[in-house]
């Protein structure tokens, strides 16, 4: 399932980066944190990817 938005594209993308360890979890803030806990590499990658054009920033 793709984001619906930037902002959720960015949060998965952190998240991901997280998983594989390109980052460090610690720096994870809000959605991306949990998003890291609840989804698998392949979730996160799915969601992650996509092109950003024609997708708000937000969606509430």
């Amino acid at each position: 399932m793709p984001a619906k938005s930037k902002a959720q594209q960015k949060a998965a993308g952190a998240a991901l980066a997280a998983k594989r360890g390109e980052m460090k979890k610690s720096e994870l803030k809000g959605a991306s944190k949990e998003m890291e806990k609840s989804m698998t590499e392949k979730e996160l990658r799915e969601f992650a990817t996509g092109k950003h054009k024609g997708k708000p920033d937000h969606v509430k």
